[in-house]
């Protein structure tokens, strides 16, 4: 059993991030300036997309990307009660509804079967979220959404650097939102991103992000700025920093060899839970639609979701989390279905058997460790915890 405790997540750092900081405080310019815009560019190229627009976390991404399309009270978002707080606390700032629907048992991401009935007069728009970093299943989902006029606005706060058929996330739904928080495949701290094909709602967003200001305002204190400026709409205060940046583009670097590592980790844990019937191990990138199977799905692998199967344990989840910290592993949960939460249970009057598959999956997952900074005893320490675990507690 290994002695120091191994933490759930850590981010990936080094020098490189400090030489940006450095260079940024040693410029003067701290707040949105030139890194930032560099680091828009440079994350556009990377995902395909026309437009990226830099903001200091998904939730703002989201919630600009859910104004931009002009959302109101009343209007209705189809999403998954599967994810974090953030993809219907966004909607709820509009006075606008956030209508669930359940998630495939074997992959956790939205049931497509299911949107087509909660579609309304009052839908505006459907919010996927690609779970631990798999991506959703979007060939039947887009195709849904152009036939009933619906905008798909993606919570991608997992799937850096993730690719559906060959095509990077970020270059596939009408609207994609990143998140570049502490733990995810790239930090910058707080930080998120909106990346579109869409002028008008890049500029938007822009601007939105900004205290609705019409020009671009941080260059108000440069050579090619004005002290003049208008206030098209009341904004908000959402830009990101040449500091955050900064870190933002040395992950940029890093990016394809961090994910790498991690792809490696997930394969170890494949290989060494698979003989277990007591695990259901996390589902593959490519989906059943995909012909060949080596279609160009890739995983980002932000998570690394077991489930347990407890048939066959005599341990609860709760007993197999405490198991691990007591060999010194971290873990967490991905995640609490949001229908059992007081606010959506108070507000909707939700009993947690509405969505049933969410509320099932939700009480036997574990997140295990999975980062770039891990190593290989680090992995062995983990596979050895869960295995241990697994033949003590055998039904």
């Amino acid at each position: 059993m290994r002695e120091t405790f191994l933490p759930f997540a850590l981010p990936d750092l080094d020098h490189t991030e400090f030489d940006q900081i450095k260079e940024s405080l040693e410029s003067g310019w701290i707040t949105t300036g030139p890194k930032t815009r560099q680091f828009e560019v440079e994350f556009a190229t990377m995902v395909g997309a026309k437009h990226a627009v830099a903001v200091n976390s998904c939730t703002a991404a989201m919630h600009l990307a859910l104004e931009a399309i002009g959302l109101q009270r009343g209007d209705e978002v189809i999403t998954t009660p599967y994810t974090f707080a953030a993809t219907a606390e966004v909607i709820r700032y509009f006075d606008a509804r956030p209508v669930f629907v359940d998630v495939d048992p074997f992959t956790l991401n939205m049931d497509i079967s299911q949107i087509e009935a909660q579609i309304t007069s009052q839908t505006k728009a459907i919010m996927p979220v690609d779970i631990a970093g798999l991506p959703v299943d979007y060939d039947p989902l887009l195709d849904l959404a152009q036939t009933h006029h619906l905008t798909v606005i993606e919570d991608a706060a997992h799937a850096f650097p993730t690719r559906y058929k060959g095509k990077m996330i970020g270059s596939i739904s009408d609207m994609t939102c990143f998140s570049f928080y502490a733990t995810k495949t790239i930090t910058t701290g707080e930080g998120g991103m909106i990346c579109t094909d869409n002028d008008e709602w890049a500029n938007r967003c822009r601007i939105m992000a900004l205290h609705g200001i019409s020009k671009d305002a941080w260059k108000r204190y440069t050579a090619e700025g004005s002290w003049y400026y208008e206030i098209v709409a009341p904004g908000y205060k959402y830009n990101l920093t040449d500091i955050a940046a900064g870190m933002g583009l040395a992950q940029l670097k890093k990016a394809r060899q961090m994910h790498a590592r991690r792809v490696a980790i997930a394969q170890r844990y494949n290989n060494a839970f698979q003989h277990y019937p007591e695990l259901q191990l996390p589902a593959p990138a490519c989906k059943s639609s995909c012909i060949p199977s080596d279609c160009g799905c890739q995983h980002a692998w932000h998570l690394y979701l077991i489930r347990l199967n407890f048939d066959r344990l005599n341990i609860d989840r709760a007993g197999f989390v405490d198991a691990l910290k007591q060999r010194n592993i971290g873990t967490s949960v991905h995640f609490i279905p949001l229908h059992i939460h007081p606010y959506y249970r108070e507000r909707y009057h939700f009993q947690p058997e509405d969505f049933p598959v969410a509320y099932q999956e939700y009480q036997r997952v574990i997140s295990l460790p999975i980062y770039s900074k891990m190593s290989d005893s680090d992995v062995d320490d983990v596979i050895e915890a869960v295995v241990t675990i697994i033949e003590t507690h055998r039904s």
